[in-house]
């Protein structure tokens, strides 16, 4: 029986305070005052003072209220019974389901060792080709989401949840409106996803405490599917709300911050969830795709700033797509060479036309006139991003590389798109002329043919002379 302690020295916001011997770090304890039960982690400790962080708040507890350790830091419980469920950020259903409460495994462990890796060499296909041809995303991969306030961020990992060819997604949402987390569940549950799917959702009217849950319970939960040899996705929402979950338990704390009020250890925090990325040499794998929001739109801002020091390249989502310059997959090129020998010509050749198109669209902007290749692409850029960048578009990589070539094929003329002349021979589209000249004579040869013919027969008819061997217009 652990001991019951009966005094607590100080209450700010949500911390309470209390001194106590024999507690460890990050441990849980129960609180009961006069409103019931709550949990709460020990988030600091000051020789025999322990802060202690109150998952439901602490509105109604008073200095009398009791405070049980339980010896254990956060666990969940795992088994495959897990799939098809929904969890609050301290593990409790969400979903009004049983209660699991066998096989606990602690949350918050170290990141996997080095020697058990290996080197990334699986693609995960999402059906999106913005993300399969152009930044292939890759089994054990870390990379962020950046986006501002407004943009379909959450529509989009919904998206790659149904598409993603991976065996389990875990879903970890932080400061989720409810009606994006009922957005998630039911669109999950009407494609038949939900099956492989687990969901970890903090909302915004949840405690705070809650929130810097969320990605551990993810990861743990995505480690123990990846040792059972299963190959896991797991989506974050939005790492943003997380890190801003830090400075609240910070400033409560009275910690010196950072910059612009964070705490000295955002960077060494985020390392620690996204650094559990893995692809195990004899089991599953663990990639994470998070959403990171930038106030302001400000890539400069810590959070966006420190992540894109962890992670393996970001996409950027701007005005509702994945924009190509920017984003990056710095691990595309392990799995790009090994989908279909055009992958790579036609993921540089495209992005380096849409660039031109660019280009074209801010001298059209200042009043240039437009060439004939001005024009093209236009065309093409037009054509590029309803086809190819809208988020809508959900094809698999093969269809979306011959699209690519309809599309080249219907905007320029083979020599006009860079592509090497072995591989426009074997994917140029057929029955599309690899020149517009060729087009033009072919086009011509059946109209031209008779006044041809008649307009050498008139020639010939000038060039005769006379029958009188006079000259033309003489008269007797």
């Amino acid at each position: 029986m652990r001991k019951v302690y009966r005094k607590i020295d100080q209450i700010a916001g949500n911390v309470i305070t209390l001194r106590a011997g024999g507690v460890a770090s990050r441990e849980l304890a129960l609180v009961r005052s006069t409103r019931g039960e709550s949990m709460a982690q020990v988030i600091r400790l000051d020789g025999e003072n322990v802060y202690l962080q109150v998952f439901a708040g602490s509105r109604g507890i008073a200095t009398d209220a009791e405070v049980q350790f339980l010896g254990h830091s956060m666990r969940v419980a795992f088994s495959d019974d897990l799939l098809g469920r929904v969890f609050d950020g301290s593990g409790v259903p969400r979903d009004r389901g049983p209660a699991l409460t066998d096989n606990y495994v602690a949350i918050g462990g170290p990141s996997v060792n080095p020697a058990k890796r290996i080197i990334p060499r699986n693609m995960v296909r999402t059906g999106i080709p913005m993300i399969d041809v152009f930044n292939s995303l890759v089994e054990s991969q870390k990379l962020p989401i950046f986006s501002v306030a407004g943009e379909p961020y959450n529509e989009l990992l919904a998206r790659i949840a149904l598409q993603a060819e991976v065996d389990v997604i875990i879903l970890g949402g932080m400061g989720l409106k409810h009606d994006d987390y009922l957005i998630f569940r039911e669109k999950l549950e009407a494609q038949g996803a939900m099956a492989r799917a687990v969901m970890f959702v903090h909302t915004a009217a949840d405690p705070t405490v809650e929130c810097l849950m969320v990605p551990d319970l993810s990861l743990a939960v995505a480690e123990q599917f990846a040792l059972q040899d299963k190959r896991v996705l797991v989506l974050l929402t939005d790492m943003t709300n997380y890190a801003d979950a830090m400075k609240e338990v910070a400033i409560t704390m009275e910690q010196i911050p950072s910059n612009r009020g964070y705490p000295g250890d955002l960077y060494s925090q985020l390392a620690a969830r996204y650094e559990k990325a893995v692809d195990f040499d004899s089991a599953g794998s663990i990639t994470i795709l998070a959403v990171t929001t930038m106030p302001g739109d400000d890539v400069t801002h810590p959070v966006p700033d420190n992540t894109g020091y962890i992670t393996e390249g970001q996409f950027y989502l701007r005005n509702g797509r994945i924009e190509p310059f920017g984003s990056l997959s710095r691990l595309k090129q392990f799995v790009n060479g090994d989908t279909r020998s055009d992958h790579r010509a036609i993921m540089d050749g495209m992005i380096q036309l849409y660039a031109s198109f660019k280009e074209t669209l801010e001298k059209q902007a200042m009043g240039f006139r437009m060439s004939a290749w001005d024009r093209k692409l236009l065309k093409y850029g037009e054509r590029f991003e309803k086809e190819m960048m809208d988020l809508s578009v959900n094809i698999p990589l093969e269809q979306a590389l011959d699209r690519g070539w309809a599309i080249l094929a219907d905007c320029f003329e083979a020599s006009e798109t860079g592509l090497s002349s072995k591989l426009i021979g074997q994917y140029w589209p057929k029955g599309k002329p690899e020149t517009a000249a060729a087009e033009e004579r072919k086009a011509e040869e059946p109209e031209s043919e008779g006044p041809k013919e008649e307009t050498a027969k008139t020639e010939a008819e000038d060039e005769k002379p006379s029958t009188d061997g006079k000259p033309e217009g003489d008269s007797d």
